[in-house]
């Protein structure tokens, strides 16, 4: 068992890894990137990273606190779904409305590594290869898809 400071200083050389391993990845546009924090240049729209003792997910999250918004939003991306899944795989669950960790309602599309653990070492090889893929594809998804986004189309997220 690791006191919170502990737990919070491996946490941070794992995100420190992370980063310096996938520095040298250009993005779809061939351009550098902050893959560790992501910015989706649309309000309301998130990708993110998480890492527990039990398992390390990658998600799009919609967050607009406008209940219409954010389901256009996601509507918009259930009408993508073939694009996504071409690209990004099978794997991923769509959950039009769940909880955040502060309670708040939003949208998300996440995929899961189970049966990793942040602390332990050993696991890290495996969940910087799972960010690293879905990071990648979900980059390229998005270079195609934003526009659609940007551009308001009705959805208020500009």
């Amino acid at each position: 068992m690791y006191s919170k400071n502990e737990a919070a200083l491996i946490k941070r050389a794992f995100w420190t890894s992370l980063g310096a391993y996938l520095k040298p990845v250009l993005n779809a546009d061939g351009a550098t990137i902050n893959w560790v924090n992501y910015k989706t240049g649309v309000k309301g729209i998130y990708f993110r990273t998480d890492v527990t003792k039990r398992a390390a997910s990658v998600a799009i999250e919609l967050t607009h606190p406008a209940v219409d918004n954010r389901m256009i939003a996601f509507d918009k991306l259930v009408s993508l779904k073939p694009v996504f899944t071409e690209m990004a795989g099978e794997d991923w669950a769509w959950q039009r409305e769940v909880y955040d960790e502060s309670g708040r309602p939003i949208s998300r599309i996440i995929v899961q590594l189970e049966q990793v653990n942040v602390f332990n070492k050993n696991d890290w090889p495996a969940i910087i290869s799972f960010f690293k893929q879905h990071l990648i594809a979900l980059d390229a998804f998005w270079l195609m898809v934003k526009d659609y986004f940007e551009n308001g189309n009705g959805s208020g997220l500009v």
